[in-house]
Formats: structure tokens, C-alpha cells, sequence
């Protein structure tokens, strides 16, 4: 930073602590504006990053916002700034800095990750963007935001998408679990990434178990000596358990028994039909090569944009509570489930 904009900066310091507010914003615009016409980006990009934390940390949402969104459109946009670890760095401090509720922040969120996508490594944005966002989201409660971002976060993602999920199955009803699990697992499988549809499922089943020992106690495994997978079947979670066996399915990259679990769990799977068929011809085409008509558009970015299942049912809001469904399926009944005759070599 020069010891121009450091002085300018200086000036403008003080007029927020005045309180004056609105005069530090537009002069920090106007002399933005001297830059941007010369193409000095470096001076302008000093000007709207220490600008934008001071209004933001002043409580100042919409002014510091103003700032922040022109830091990504008039500076790392026009400037053609490479998403690395420094530039990242800034956008990231400004998201953290701005206020929870400030309408700005998602116009922000967007513009970023549309610039991490353009001038980054991946098309559909920076996964360690995305990380910080969706947790942040997810801390505060936003269980749509912050799933649409955790989904293409990084290997950190998954623990906290899934507590996500079984935060928002405790305010459901009990028999629901495996359409809250599914929210994390199905998702991740359609992005091709299987370990983290495992840990997610291992997540939510590890909180399901924990906060109903009985289910543990109640549950079959399901192991193999040769490759040393190992799982549980739960008697009464028909549908957590087909969830389980699809990734075990998807790891073996073996469509027969694709087909064969599809045909053990038909009668439950019908209860999901509106919710998860689309998903699982997606999941039937990537993972085990059994090809569905072509439509037009990319399917997996159109099921991401409505996260999968379409936002909430009835009393659906961003946060939990809504429900996540278009129908409720009936209680599973009370008997005992046998697994599937299967091969885990």
C-alpha cells in the first residue's frame, strides 16, 4: 500500500469513528473512481478491501457492502485477478466481516464465487469459497444456504453439512431420518464424490446413534472379511439402510447390485418416489453406466440450483424447521429388516 492511500485510508478512519458514516463511503467511491479510470487496480483494490472492513466492522452493512461488490466487479473482474490463496484471502476476510443479516452479503457470495469460477481451477467456483461460506450459513442456522455451498466445499464439508441435516431432522418427525441423511449423500454422489457422501452418512448415523443408543443396539452388521468394509442394517430405518448399501454399490462400481437393491427395497423406496427417483437414474448413470434419456442442460447443476428436492414443503423457510420434501412417507412398520443377500468382496 502506498503512503497515499494509507493516509487516505487514515482520513477515512476517522470520519467512521465520527460516525460519519455516509461521507467516508462516497469519498472512498470517488477516489476509487480516479483509480479505476487510470486501470490502477492495485491502488483501487487497497482503496475498497481496507475500506469495505471499516465500514462493515462499523456496523455499516450496506455501505462497506457497496464497496465489497465493487472489489469483485471493478477490480478482480475487470483486473482479471487469478483466484489464488492471497485474493481469496481478502474476499473471504470481507464475507467474515460482514453483518448476518446485511441483504448485500448474498450478492456478495454470489459475485465471488462467480469470479472464483472464472478465473479459478473450477468452473462452478473455489471450493474453499464455498467451504467458508456454507459453514458460516450453516452456523447460523441458513440449512438451504448453507447446503447448496458445502456440497462442492472440500473434504471439511461433509461433517458439518450432515450435523446440518440432523439438526433439522430433530425438529421432524423420528421415521424421517433417512430423508434428512439423503439431503447430504444423494447430493454428493451426483458431484461424483464418494467419500464424502461416506462421511456425511457416517456423520448423520453417528449423531442418530449417539442420541438413540437403543438404535445401536437394536442394529445387524454387515461385514466382510476379504475387503473390510463393514456397516450396520437398522431394522427400522429401511431407507437409511439402502442409502448405506448405494454407497457400498457405488464403491464397487457394480450395477448388478444397483439393480438388485433397487428391486430389495422397492416397496420403500416407492414412499420417496417424487424425491429421489431423478436423483438415483442421475446416480445409476454416473456411477454404474446404466444411461438415462439425454435432456437439455447440465442435470446435476439444475438439481444443485434446486437442491435436489425443490426447497421446503409446507411451513419450508432457509431455516430448520421447514420441512424438505414434497410428501411425507408413511412410518416404516414395526418389523425386523433381513439385508440383502450381498457380496462385500
Amino acid at each position: 500500500m502506498s503512503a497515499k492511500i494509507a493516509k487516505t485510508l487514515a482520513r477515512q478512519k476517522e470520519k467512521i469513528a465520527e460516525g460519519n458514516f455516509y461521507e467516508a463511503h462516497q469519498q472512498l467511491r470517488v477516489i476509487t473512481a480516479r483509480y479505476l479510470k487510470a486501470q490502477d487496480y492495485p491502488s483501487s483494490c487497497d482503496v475498497l478491501y481496507n475500506g469495505a472492513l471499516l465500514l462493515l466492522r462499523a456496523g455499516q452493512g450496506g455501505s462497506g457492502g457497496d464497496l465489497a461488490v465493487m472489489l469483485i466487479n471493478d477490480v478482480y473482474m475487470k483486473g482479471e485477478y487469478p483466484c489464488n490463496d492471497e485474493n481469496k484471502k481478502r474476499v473471504l476476510e470481507i464475507f467474515h466481516a460482514f453483518p448476518s443479516q446485511e441483504p448485500t452479503r448474498k450478492r456478495f457470495v454470489n459475485d465471488m464465487v462467480s469470479w472464483s469460477g472464472k478465473y479459478g481451477a473450477l468452473e462452478r467456483g473455489d471450493a474453499e469459497i464455498h467451504h467458508e461460506v456454507g459453514k458460516a450459513f450453516a452456523e447460523e442456522g441458513e440449512a438451504y444456504d448453507a447446503e447448496r455451498h458445502l456440497i462442492i466445499g472440500t473434504s471439511a464439508s461433509p461433517p458439518i453439512l450432515a450435523s446440518v441435516h440432523y439438526t433439522w431432522y430433530k425438529t421432524d418427525q423420528p421415521h424421517l431420518a433417512a430423508i434428512y441423511a439423503s439431503r447430504s449423500v444423494l447430493p454428493y454422489l451426483l458431484a461424483g464424490n464418494l467419500a464424502s457422501a461416506n462421511l456425511a452418512l457416517s456423520t448423520f448415523t453417528s449423531h442418530l446413534t449417539t442420541s438413540n443408543p437403543a438404535l445401536l443396539a437394536m442394529s445387524q452388521p454387515l461385514e466382510s472379511s476379504k475387503s473390510g468394509l463393514s456397516l450396520r442394517i437398522f431394522p427400522s430405518i429401511p431407507l437409511l439402510n439402502f442409502l448405506s448399501l448405494l454407497l457400498l454399490a457405488a464403491q464397487k462400481a457394480d450395477a448388478s447390485l444397483f439393480r438388485q437393491l433397487a428391486k430389495y427395497y422397492a416397496p420403500h423406496l416407492k414412499e420417496v418416489e417424487g424425491l429421489w427417483n431423478e436423483a438415483l437414474a442421475h446416480i445409476g448413470e454416473i456411477w454404474f453406466g446404466i444411461r438415462i434419456p439425454r435432456q437439455s442442460g447440465n442435470p446435476l447443476f439444475d438439481m444443485m440450483g434446486s437442491m435436489l428436492f425443490g426447497g421446503g414443503g409446507g411451513g419450508g423457510g432457509a431455516k430448520p424447521g421447514g420441512t424438505p420434501r414434497s410428501g411425507t412417507p408413511a412410518p416404516a412398520k414395526k418389523e425386523i429388516e433381513k439385508p440383502p443377500a450381498m457380496d462385500l468382496d
